[in-house]
């Protein structure tokens, strides 16, 4: 792995500079602190690096429109699944797309989102998903930094490479970024695609927003391999997942236990015996390649911590999620979205002929339906049901309920399997 220094805050605020060397009755003031994020770099071999970023650069800040541009701001669905209540809510914005380009950067968010689910569990979990794209005009086509370090363009969101002398760091402004995704229906999940073919990306996970989305990731829309960058980001974001990679002459990792599910201070036999963290797939196979274990190195530490396999997405790109990593993105994919959906509303009272229709995003889901708690044995894995069915008697007020599971072999622990678990219930009078 390329070495590095760690930088040990999440957002950093201080950089005071300048101070004069007068006395304190003469002092000139010093200048204000530079808010600064840290974010996730990407090199085109795979490797995974960190930097600490302004929020803004003042060659590459966004520059506003002259007048208000016809289209900027439109939202559309590239999927619209269901309601943003019940399925996991994702924002692509585009940058760098003038208002002629806009059918482009639909494109580009389309094929990103296909290079997204081409990786698992994406790829088995795609209807639990809305993807909505939001129209953000430039003044000028391209981003800054591309093809050069002196290419400047003035674009909505301010994207920009070389972003803290790092080639391929592919940095935003971050505020333009909230007020474009607050135009949307919601945003669990927000991805900036540049309107560039050049490798690079950022992953910003110190983002907090009034929103609800908790990270931020950039992408160039004309590159082949820039979508898995996306796919690293959601493990921090969705998944709550660490990252496996760590820098050569760090040292060794002294402190406590790590709260992801993805990193240990344990060995294998302690893990065993302890029966934590990632215990149960010990010894399986995984999807990235070897056998679940305990390998040391991890959290940017190259000693004093063990991940589960030698190379999964969050050491390095072009991988798949290693099975606990696996499990961790299904639990986070239930944390927004619903197992179970229904158009049948459950706030009033149905009558004895109505019928209630359910729906099952997920592949392979149990269903099963309940009369007062009863299970309606000859309903299982209906979808539809129709109350005369249920034969009331007059004058009856019954509860009916309908309850689905995803059963995937994917999520071993028993508290996050209780996240693939929903229910719906109806108050049914004759």
């Amino acid at each position: 792995m390329p070495s590095s220094r760690i930088v040990p805050s999440a957002l950093a605020t201080a950089l005071l500079a300048g101070l004069a060397l007068a006395s304190p009755a003469t002092a000139a003031p010093a200048p204000a602190p530079t808010a600064r994020h840290q974010v996730e770099t990407f090199a085109e071999d795979g490797t995974i690096g960190r930097a600490e970023v302004p929020v803004t650069n003042a060659k590459a800040a966004p520059q506003r429109l002259a007048a208000p541009v016809q289209g900027d701001g439109d939202v559309s669905a590239v999927v619209h699944n269901g309601s943003t209540a019940t399925k996991l809510d994702v924002v692509v914005i585009g940058d760098g797309y003038t208002a002629a380009e806009q059918a482009k950067f639909h494109s580009d968010a389309a094929t990103k989102w296909q290079e997204i689910t081409a990786v698992e569990p994406y790829a088995s979990y795609r209807s639990l998903f809305n993807v909505w794209a939001v129209d953000a005009v430039s003044a000028e086509s391209g981003v800054t930094g591309d093809p050069d370090r002196a290419t400047t363009r003035r674009t909505a969101l301010g994207s920009y490479f070389w972003c803290g002398d790092v080639e391929r760091l592919l940095c935003v402004d971050t505020d333009a970024v909230e007020r474009y995704a607050a135009k949307a229906p919601a945003a669990d999940l927000v991805i900036v695609v540049a309107n560039s073919a050049k490798y690079g990306g950022a992953g910003y996970n110190d983002v907090s927003s009034e929103l609800g989305y908790s990270g931020i990731a950039t992408v160039a829309g004309g590159n082949a391999k820039s979508g898995q960058v996306a796919v690293h980001e959601t493990g921090h974001s969705l998944g709550k997942l660490a990252d496996e990679y760590w820098y050569d002459g760090q040292g060794g990792y002294t402190g406590k236990e790590p709260a992801e599910s993805n990193l240990s201070k344990q060995t294998l036999a302690q893990m065993k015996r302890t029966k934590t963290k990632w215990y149960r797939w010990l010894g399986q196979t995984s999807p990235d390649g070897g056998t679940v274990g305990a390998y040391q190195g991890g959290g940017y530490y190259p000693t004093g911590l063990y991940r589960p396999t030698d190379n999964s997405i969050m050491r390095s790109l072009g991988r798949e999620f290693n099975l606990p990593g696996r499990e961790a993105m299904i639990a986070g994919f239930h944390r927004y979205a619903t197992t179970l959906a229904s158009d049948t509303p459950t706030a009033a009272p149905l009558g004895a002929s109505a019928v209630v229709t359910v729906e099952l995003p997920t592949p392979g889901t149990r269903l099963r339906w309940y009369l007062d708690g009863r299970e309606l044995v000859g309903l299982r894995d209906r979808t539809t049901v129709r109350t005369a069915d249920l034969h009331l008697g007059k004058g009856q007020t019954r509860e009916l309920t309908a309850r689905a599971t995803d059963p995937t072999p994917a999520v071993l622990d028993p508290d996050l399997k209780l996240l693939l678990t929903d229910t719906l219930t109806w108050q049914v009078t004759r």
